[in-house]
């Protein structure tokens, strides 16, 4: 098995992941894709990744091309750091990808003004550069879906130019399954990202 290359191109993805199954693991996974094809990648988060867990999904990679990933911070106000998100998408060389890790509630509704700062992302950021907005799903409450988690705010974020991903656990530990809209992908889950 291989490990998975998804050859994103300006793809604006919002990902919704059943808690703790990986959903930074992925875009750590799709950020060295990135680095390693020559581009820059800006992470955005409350929390930054695990350490270990960054160098696993790196180890491939030399010091002078994961010295290409560009981590800050949400803390304080969300629409100052999308500013500040959008400025550096625009002003720094050979961004390939940005993301958005654990940018909303995990639970709930999505906030209105959080969903119109992330449309300013979706219009705003430069059309060659990847888009993937990390989240946690919900649990369809109207049954209508056979599947562990729906994601929030799908139709708006559809609207916003946005496709869907949801990535849930799968039946054994590593396995996970990955929705890439209707596209349904049996993976696993390894020390150096998803393999398939």
């Amino acid at each position: 098995m291989e490990r998975l290359d998804f050859a994103l191109d300006g793809d604006r993805i919002h990902l919704a992941v059943e808690g703790s199954t990986g959903g930074t693991t992925l875009g750590l996974h799709l950020a060295a894709d990135a680095i390693e094809n020559g581009k820059r990648v800006l992470w955005a988060s409350v929390e930054m990744p695990d350490p270990a867990r960054f160098s696993q999904l790196f180890a491939h990679l030399s010091l002078v091309e994961s010295s290409r990933f560009h981590a800050m911070n949400f803390g304080g106000r969300f629409d100052r750091a999308v500013d500040a998100l959008l400025e550096a998408a625009s002003s720094l060389p050979s961004v390939g990808l940005v993301v958005m890790d654990d940018w909303c509630p995990s639970s709930g509704r999505i906030p209105k003004d959080r969903l119109d700062h992330i449309e300013r992302v979706a219009s705003e950021c430069p059309n060659h550069i990847a888009v993937l907005l990390v989240s946690k799903g919900s649990v369809d409450a109207s049954g209508s879906s056979s599947d562990p988690i729906v994601a929030r705010s799908a139709d708006a974020m559809r609207k916003k130019g946005f496709s869907i991903w949801r990535l849930w656990r799968g039946k054994n530990g590593a396995q996970r399954t990955l929705v890439c809209e209707e596209e349904r992908l049996e993976l696993t889950l390894t020390d150096s990202g998803f393999v398939g």
